[in-house]
This record gives structure tokens, sequence and C-alpha cells, in this order.
């Protein structure tokens, strides 16, 4: 009956369980967030990756002690051991994996530090003075830091110009000196 009301829209009318599915619903919400962070997979990754490498070493020794029996004539070939190369290629993929997560997380910390550095602080304005803010800067440092902006991103412009014309002049085919 209560999933015939969660399916048709109705709220449930019991409170507890209300609560518990927007927990839930939160749950699932911060789980998806942490998913996006590479800080937080980062963390998550390590102890599969030593489980992975304890697998792998776990392996390389059963298989070590299984190639020396049969160098030594104790043992013949027909028992099966484990693939080495595959827990050594698992042990990659989550090494690549963390490699990955760390490069994001480098990339997400430039980015945030490159953003902080070159925006605007916040400029005060005149209908609330009685909120001064400790980040804020003056008119005249704001303008000034603009105009930095725009002729920053004029020179950008002229040199991609610059560089599609010698492009094009390099296309076009030239004359028979």
């Amino acid at each position: 009956m209560a999933s015939q009301q969660q399916q048709a829209g109705v709220p449930m009318s019991q409170p507890g369980l209300q609560t518990s599915a927007s927990l839930q619903q939160q749950q699932q919400q911060l789980s998806q967030q942490q998913d996006f962070d590479p800080v937080h997979r980062f963390k998550m990754l390590i102890p599969q990756l030593k489980e992975s490498l304890q697998n792998l070493m776990r392996i390389a020794s059963l298989n070590l002690a299984h190639n020396t029996s049969i160098d030594n004539g104790i043992k013949s070939s027909d028992a099966t051991v484990q693939r080495f190369d595959k827990s050594l290629e698992e042990f990659y993929a989550l090494c690549d994996q963390l490699e990955l997560c760390l490069r994001l997380a480098y990339e997400c910390l430039s980015q945030s530090i490159d953003s902080a550095k070159h925006s605007p602080n916040l400029v005060p304005t005149a209908t609330k003075p009685d909120t001064v803010q400790t980040e804020s800067m003056s008119y005249a440092q704001y303008l000034g830091m603009i105009k930095s902006q725009i002729s920053c991103a004029k020179d950008i412009h002229n040199a991609l110009l610059e560089c599609s014309k010698k492009i094009a002049g390099k296309g076009q085919p030239q004359g028979i000196m």
C-alpha cells in the first residue's frame, strides 16, 4: 500500500518513513557528490589497491613455489595455478585510476588557485555600506584589474589571429620564382 502511494506521488502518512526516505535521498546525493570528488575517490581506491597488491604478491609467491617445485622435479605441471598476468593487470588498472584521480585533483587545485588569483573580489556596493567585507577591493582596483583582463584577452585574440593568418598563408601555393 505504501509503495503504491509512493508510486502515485501521494505523500506517505507515516512521518518516520518520510524522514528515513529523505535521509536516504540526502545520503544518495552525498555519495554522488563524493563520487565526483577526486580526493574522496582516491581515498576509496587505496584499500582496493592494497588488497590487489596483496593478492598479486600471494599469486606471485604461489606461482614461484609451483615453478620451483616443477624445476626440482617434485611436481608435474598438471596442477592449475592462478594467472599472474590477470592480477597484475588488475593492479595496474587500479594504479591508473589512482593516477587519474591525482591528476584531476591537481587540475582542480590549479584551477581553484588561478580562479582565486585572477577573479575579481567583491566590490562593496553603496546600498550596503554597513556590511564591510574583508576580501573586497576598491572600485579603482576593480577597474584596473578588469582593464588588465581585457588587455590580456586582446593579446590572446591578436596572437590567435596572427597564427591563423600564418597557417592560412602556408596553405596557399606560392608563385614560382
